[in-house]
């Protein structure tokens, strides 16, 4: 299966086959410098994999985990393409989850102004929203993603194979952003996850597949109509107004991204037939609905949040599955969704 990015300027393909992970050569120019970027619990066999096809590779490995979206890290990568005399005409490989993506490409976004990445996803997270759309960005403090650029990808490859190394936590915390892409944009998707049963295994044998390319393709629509998030791109953040306010509360060391996400969609969700549906399917994927933080901190992190302008904030809702909302408020407004 291959999909298509197009925004002005740029046009990048997302190829999802399994075992692609060891073909990666018949579809990008490895014959430069390649730094592969990746984290500290990515099996040595993929890392490996992906060294044998670059004849001219450099490895750089940061610590699992949000922590590591820092600057200290984004320094490091500087440092390994400058110490080991990468020009612009070289490349950067992600290969990791979100965290690995996101400061990858927002090294690449930066060194010498901006030098070609791709993106190999090796989470479900990652593999069905993170890795496309060209976002890049590190945290500040406990602040997410408020350091960064847009800086879209080469090309993307999705091997669903990694994922059986997944801990069942880790591959269901993806799916929250599928349960979203469902939610916004795509009717039938979302009342896939109502038909089917939360066993992963018949999940990952069965499905998986097809929920990430239905996902990326709600994802991949939105982009090509607003790659900057100046208007409809921002229904992509459904629930993530208040997720990234739990994450945030927790240090980011609570609930994981997707989990966040699951407990912020519940929190804006007000219609009653849709939250019922939207809570049998997230506790069916073992995801959270609730959380235990003061309405007060949360709404004291939101008011540094990029969505938030002056005294107002826009809110996405779904007052219909399928189809979001663009909600704008006053951001004192926000705590009734805490």
């Amino acid at each position: 299966m291959k999909m298509t990015v197009e925004i002005p300027n740029h046009k990048y393909h997302i190829h999802i086959q399994k075992g692609i992970l060891a073909n990666i050569s018949k579809y990008v120019d490895l014959d430069r410098k390649v730094l592969i970027v990746t984290d500290d619990m990515i099996p040595e066999e993929y890392v490996n994999t992906l060294q044998k096809q670059c004849p001219d590779s450099y490895l750089a490995t940061i610590h699992a985990g949000e922590a590591s979206k820092c600057f200290i890290y984004l320094q490091f990568l500087w440092n390994a393409l400058m110490d080991n005399n990468f020009g612009r005409k070289d490349l950067l490989i992600a290969l990791g989850g979100g965290v690995v993506g996101d400061i990858c490409g927002f090294a690449a976004a930066t060194y010498m102004r901006g030098i070609d990445y791709i993106n190999i996803p090796t989470t479900t997270l990652s593999q069905l929203d993170s890795s496309i759309g060209g976002k890049t960005a590190i945290n500040l403090g406990d602040t997410k993603n408020v350091v960064g650029a847009f800086h879209q990808p080469r090309a993307v490859f999705i091997d669903t194979d990694v994922l059986t190394t997944l801990d069942d936590r880790n591959f269901y915390n993806g799916l929250a952003e599928a349960v979203k892409a469902g939610m916004i944009g795509d009717a039938a998707l979302f009342e896939l996850f109502e038909q089917i049963s939360g066993d992963r295994a018949e999940i990952q044998d069965k499905y998986i597949e097809k929920i990430i390319t239905k996902a990326l393709a709600v994802k991949k629509t939105v982009v090509e109509q607003d790659e900057k998030e100046t208007g409809v791109r921002q229904i992509l953040n459904f629930g993530h107004t208040v997720g990234h306010a739990i994450e945030s509360a927790g240090e980011l060391e609570g609930l994981l991204h997707g989990e966040a996400v699951a407990v912020g969609m519940v929190q804006v969700t007000e219609d009653a037939a849709i939250k019922e549906r939207l809570l049998n399917v997230l506790a069916k994927l073992q995801l959270p609905t609730s959380h235990t933080y003061p309405a007060a901190k949360l709404a004291e992190i939101i008011s540094h949040d990029k969505k938030a302008n002056g005294s107002r904030i826009t809110l996405v809702q779904v007052k219909e599955i399928g189809k979001a909302e663009l909600v704008k408020m006053p951001l004192a407004n926000i705590e009734k969704y805490l």
